[in-house]
């Protein structure tokens, strides 16, 4: 039995009605055209739905019983293609992002607010990550987005520069650094303990490119930005770390400065699958995050 929704519509507009012309009109058909549509679905059940007179027509025991179908059937499918439409048109959905976490917790907040104004129906899912791990769950398919540094990558994945983030100089207000009037080295820094990352950041992984053959008296290796500011403050090391992870150091007992080094600095990129059509969602998502960072440029704030 193949019963289409347009026979439903045609039923259930002339069980509303009592009436076939009128019925006929409201579905845009002639009456013979809406006649011959209940024929044949009455010859498709096997069962009359209508006793008919001159003056109108009205349901039978069987038919009584099939307009609860038809009217339930109806609106399943009219919700469904809503639904249908709505994720289609990017109403609702969801969108799966990963990031470092200096970015999910510095400008990536902003990002996701104007998002929600503008898509409130549709889902946000974050996963702060180090950059080898937002690389692999969007290798692996768990995720749409990834915001991470990255030189290696998986060919399947494609990647668009967002910006260059450079590093600066974090300690004590009173240590020798924090007074000094010539520009900071590595040179410089190199001469002090230093609080480190941990080795599988892509913070140390830049550090330890810089400093190539230098010896560097690491006394500690983190992983959190907020221990690393702790034991600065406690005059345990210096550190070096990139300008999005600034505002972590605010602090009365820390010194900030720039470091007069060129060559060390790590490149942002957002990700996607290659040759993958993002959905709708995740395309408003990818668009946003450009727009904000070439915002964040004119504003010369990048």
């Amino acid at each position: 039995m193949n019963i289409s929704t347009r026979q439903l519509r045609a039923f259930v507009a002339a069980a509303k009605h009592q009436h076939f012309t009128r019925a006929a009109k409201e579905m845009c058909l002639s009456q013979p055209a809406f006649s011959a549509l209940i024929k044949t679905l009455e010859e498709d059940l096997g069962a009359q739905l209508f006793a008919r007179s001159t003056r109108k027509v009205e349901l039978t025991p069987f038919g009584r019983l099939f307009q609860t179908f038809a009217q339930q059937s109806l609106l399943e499918t009219d919700t469904a293609l809503r639904n249908l439409q709505d994720y289609a048109s990017g109403r609702i959905g969801r969108v799966h992002v990963a990031a470092l976490p200096s970015i999910a917790a510095n400008w990536l907040p902003s990002v996701f607010a104007q998002f929600r104004q503008d898509f409130p129906a549709v889902t946000v899912g974050l996963k702060d990550r180090m950059s080898e791990n937002c690389i692999a769950l969007l290798a692996d398919g768990e995720i749409d987005l990834a915001l991470a540094t990255a030189s290696h990558y998986s060919v399947e994945l494609e990647r668009e520069f967002l910006w260059r983030d450079g590093f600066h100089l974090i300690c004590p207000k009173d240590h020798p650094l924090a007074r000094q009037s010539e520009p900071i080295t590595l040179d410089h820094i190199a001469a002090y303990p230093l609080i480190n990352f941990v080795r599988f950041s892509s913070i140390r992984q830049s550090l330890d490119a810089s400093f190539g053959e230098r010896r560097v008296n690491t006394v500690l290796e983190l992983e959190h930005l907020a221990t690393v500011g702790a034991m600065v403050e406690r005059n345990l090391g210096v550190s070096l770390v990139p300008s999005l992870t600034l505002y972590q150091f605010d602090s009365p007992a820390l010194a900030v400065r720039p470091l007069c080094e060129p060559s060390l600095y790590r490149n942002i990129y957002i990700f996607r699958r290659k040759n993958r059509n993002l959905t709708f969602p995740a395309k408003a998502l990818y668009d946003l995050v450009l727009k904000h960072v070439r915002d964040l440029g004119a504003a010369g704030e990048s």
